[in-house]
């Protein structure tokens, strides 16, 4: 088994809105990320997404749909060369009190029963605190990238960010992780 990363996914792999993204025509690849992905995938990494989808329990849009803006996440991947092995979503608004919405880290101790394995060193890359809370949570690697979320992140500062990598995009923190892995 390659080693996992774990992707956010809107402002890491695609361009955020507040608006929430609502349909595959929506979903924007950040520049680059694609690409990212596909080396990660060529160096033998195994790529999973977490993302938090309240667009779902905000009556926005429903599973069907966020299945097709995933089938168009995983056919642009492809045809960058990459893979996402798995997407894991949490489908609740925020105050569902519900275990797996980040900055709680049921999604990522989901992934981590899924794979069998620990998250102890695994880069997790978000554009939130949420994402970085969740990760350190999970006792896993937090990583941001300044791309949707990620500027105001680092500008608001505080403990979250506290010894965390901070990259310009998703494909300046792959190259950081291949370098790291020499």
């Amino acid at each position: 088994m390659g080693r996992l990363v774990i992707l956010d996914r809107d402002g890491v792999i695609n361009e955020d809105s507040d608006a929430y993204i609502k349909s595959p025509a929506e979903w924007v690849p950040v520049p680059g990320s694609l690409e990212a992905i596909a080396r990660l995938t060529a160096a033998g990494w195994r790529v999973v997404v977490a993302t938090n989808q309240s667009g779902i329990a905000r009556g926005l849009f429903d599973l069907e749909t966020l299945g097709r803006i995933h089938a168009r996440m995983h056919r642009a991947v492809a045809e960058a060369g990459g893979r996402i092995e798995a997407i894991f979503f949490c489908p609740h608004g925020p105050d569902e009190g519900c275990r797996c919405r980040k900055p709680a880290p049921g999604l990522l101790e989901e992934i981590a029963a899924r794979y069998r394995t620990t998250l102890e060193g695994v880069p997790v890359i978000g554009d939130s605190a949420r994402d970085l809370e969740a990760a350190r949570a999970a006792g896993a690697r937090p990583v941001l990238v300044r791309t949707g979320k990620g500027r105001r992140t680092e500008a608001a500062g505080g403990p979250a960010l506290e010894g965390v990598p901070v990259h310009d995009d998703l494909a300046a923190a792959v190259e950081a992780l291949l370098r790291e892995e020499g």
